[in-house]
């Protein structure tokens, strides 16, 4: 048991956030999220959000993955079509 008052650190690569589910971690630092993007770098997987304090951490399922590809080249072709 921890004792009262002192606090457990776990490196990331010991949290593991299956696809389709969150992680909530409260009393979150601005100073430490940002320390947490960088360790996970640009080519994460997870989906990070901050606010107030509350992280939220969340793995989208990998047809969710599809969907955000395919939508992303319909944007793409809207715009290219409103350019000519």
């Amino acid at each position: 048991m921890i004792p009262n008052g002192e606090k457990m650190l776990l490196p990331l690569e010991q949290i593991i956030v299956p696809p389709g589910h969150q992680l909530l971690l409260r009393n979150v630092s601005w100073q430490q999220f940002q320390d947490i993007l960088e360790s996970l770098g640009e080519s994460r997987s997870a989906r990070l959000s901050y606010s107030q304090g509350m992280l939220e951490i969340m793995t989208p399922l990998p047809e969710h993955e599809d969907e955000k590809l395919i939508i992303g080249d319909f944007v793409k072709a809207i715009l290219e079509e409103s350019r000519e």
